[in-house]
């Protein structure tokens, strides 16, 4: 038997839309992804001052439309600071909880934050007597919240940790310059870099999921396709945000990349089978449980994300259901998980 923990799996895209054209828009470009494709709709950013309930109830409506047939759109409410933030959840549970596939959590100063917004969402859920789960998506943005990383990506509810490049660079009141805001500095400065690196080693030891910040570069796919490949294979990224459609492609192009290595999976993966899942050499490489749970996680992935397999791989390593005969039999979205009271007993012996 191979150990694989289980770990939330995603789509390598997350595109964000704030009016309701573009988000129509958005579930138009999901439809042709398909799930590689995550839609976020922005309650804050993209709302008018003064007219948040009435894009809230907008983007409520499209939730709950058939335009959102395949029912992975999240939101982005306002921050635990504002003052709107508890009207948009009570919105949102009360009319759309069978639909939003997540709500995300940005500038977030701390786990207190964190678990402020996660309580009201659960008093509001037994109020309205929704059962469904709801996960949190967190943007880290500050330096206090990346103190925090690791506790909240240890909360059960949270199972993607976002990084917010230009917020954070703006909350260092001039310790990381603006030309930080883009590639190359993006990834050279060494405060970013240690934020990039403890946000993806927060998520991957939880099982959770860590989202790149945007590019700046729209109409420049290349420019585009080298960040998120930087992000991907330099950081570990999983997945990463778009904010225009020409984006969205070269996106999953890069955070794809690995799905190269698929035929060699497959081939190793087959070897170790025949052999009882001990050691095997494949051609002048040795080969053991190790490499194992890392080919069978990019399976796992590419079987979820559509990717074409070949149908004695299929039948070999999948069940009738799509899950892996082989290994922890733990849903392919849902992530590992700590005990609630191990995030609440460490905020209180602060």
């Amino acid at each position: 038997m191979i150990d694989l923990t289980p770990r939330t799996i995603l789509a390598p895209c997350e595109h964000y839309s704030g009016s309701k054209r573009f988000i129509e828009k958005a579930f138009q470009l999901q439809e042709h992804f398909g799930p590689r494709l995550d839609v976020t709709c922005d309650a804050e950013d993209g709302a008018p001052i003064g007219g948040e309930r009435e894009h809230l109830e907008m983007i409520v409506e499209l939730l709950c439309s058939r335009v959102n047939s395949p029912h992975r759109c999240g939101v982005r409410i306002h921050d635990p600071a504002s003052k709107c933030w508890q009207d948009e959840v009570n919105l949102l549970i009360d009319h759309a909880a069978h639909v939003v596939a997540y709500l995300t959590i940005p500038k977030a100063r701390s786990l207190a934050a964190v678990l402020e917004v996660r309580d009201y969402i659960s008093r509001r859920k037994r109020k309205r007597k929704v059962r469904r789960s709801i996960p949190l998506h967190v943007l880290i943005e500050t330096p206090q919240a990346l103190r925090d990383v690791w506790r909240i990506a240890a909360l059960p509810e949270v199972e993607v940790l976002d990084f917010g490049l230009w917020d954070f660079i703006a909350d260092h009141d001039g310790a990381i310059p603006a030309d930080c805001m883009k590639s190359p500095r993006q990834f050279e400065h060494q405060l970013l870099v240690r934020a990039k690196t403890e946000i993806v080693a927060a998520a991957v030891a939880h099982g959770k999921v860590a989202a790149h910040n945007v590019t700046a570069a729209i109409d420049d796919p290349e420019q585009v396709y080298q960040d998120a490949r930087r992000a991907r294979t330099d950081f570990g990224f999983l997945r990463m945000w778009s904010i225009h459609p020409n984006q969205i492609e070269s996106i999953i192009r890069a955070m794809e990349l690995d799905f190269q290595e698929l035929s060699k999976a497959i081939e190793i993966l087959s070897l170790a089978a025949e052999n009882n899942w001990g050691p095997v050499r494949y051609k002048t490489e040795l080969h053991d449980r190790a490499t194992y749970r890392s080919y069978l996680q990019l399976l796992k992935r590419a079987k979820l994300f559509g990717h074409p397999l070949p149908r004695e791989a299929e039948q070999r390593f999948f069940d009738s259901k799509g899950e892996l005969k082989i290994g922890n039999r733990s849903p392919q979205r849902k992530a590992s998980t700590f005990a609630k009271a191990t995030a609440d007993k460490s905020l209180r012996s602060q």
